[in-house]
């Protein structure tokens, strides 16, 4: 009888992770194939292989783009600083508006809750030619329209206008992720703060913040992330590649008339994806314990 329990108990962690396997095989081979077409003339499956195709042909030509192409380092600039404004932008404004959607009752927290959660809904793309006037008028503006360091301004065809708009894309899903957050602490913490005469601003900031650093942290891994590997919005909103990124720079090496090297398109892919997997290597923990923020018991 107790043999049979156990070799029912082993079938079920088999077929799962059999499962899981079988799943993540074709990613695995994917991010293997990325490696080794990076430091290879050419690549026969995952076989490198020479301009004869005999097994060979190492090479870091592909990786030339470092030190034979200036752009490169500035659209990893901008593409850092897009990252982490729009962190900043969606982790604070999230967690200000969760705060007072999840603890102040006012007129109107319904219905603005139900249109964000609608507004999270939309796809980006049908936002785009509206998105498109706002940040030409926004543009017009003076000092901010187009003068501000760094991120070149608020309007079109500048860094900061994308942060804007990418803020405002990823503002539903943040502030639904905080909301949740803070109605996982229970009310005696805050009642006890406000007794003691803490000021509403103090008992989030000092209090009820570090409660959630889970979910902080979650949301900031999150928003960086989307930043980083962000297309659609930079490729659509800047036109000059001094002021791109690198999802944008690396679609530029995709032409449809003239001979693509894929061997430099994965160097330069794989250039875009290595900061990314040290940042979740180093935050991961905070990913696992997404749920673990806060107390439990909040009304």
């Amino acid at each position: 009888m107790d043999e049979h329990l156990g070799t029912g108990s082993r079938w079920r962690v088999a077929i799962p992770l059999a499962l899981l396997t079988g799943i993540s095989l074709p990613i695995a081979v994917g991010y293997i194939w990325i490696g080794v077409s990076t430091f290879s003339q050419r690549t026969f499956g995952l076989v490198p292989v020479d301009s004869q195709g005999n097994v060979g042909g190492l090479t870091l030509d592909n990786w030339s783009f470092l030190w034979e192409d200036p752009k490169i380092w500035q659209v990893t600039l901008n593409t850092f600083i897009l990252a982490v404004g729009l962190t900043l932008g969606v982790v604070l404004i999230s967690a200000l508006a969760g705060y007072a959607l999840s603890r102040i009752s006012f007129p109107g927290r319904r219905p603005f809750l139900a249109t964000t959660l609608i507004l999270h809904a939309f796809p980006s793309v049908t936002l785009l030619i509206a998105i498109y006037f706002v940040l030409r008028w926004l543009a017009q503006l003076p000092l901010v329209g187009r003068d501000l360091p760094l991120i070149g301004g608020i309007g079109y065809n500048t860094l900061g206008g994308v942060i804007l708009v990418s803020v405002g894309l990823e503002l539903p899903l943040g502030i639904w992720l905080m909301k949740g957050f803070f109605d996982n602490i229970s009310w005696d913490i805050e009642r006890a703060a406000l007794i003691d005469g803490c000021s509403r601003f103090r008992v989030w900031w000092q209090i009820l913040m570090p409660l959630i650093k889970p979910g902080v942290a979650a949301l900031s891994i999150f928003s960086f992330i989307s930043g980083w590997n962000s297309f659609l919005i930079p490729y659509t909103f800047i036109t000059t590649m001094e002021k791109s990124t690198l999802a944008a720079y690396l679609r530029s090496l995709l032409s449809d008339t003239a001979p693509v090297n894929y061997s430099t398109v994965a160097a330069v892919g794989l250039f875009q994806l290595i900061p990314v997997l040290l940042f979740f290597f180093f935050t991961q923990e905070y990913l696992l314990n997404i749920f673990s923020g806060g107390t439990k018991g909040g009304t």
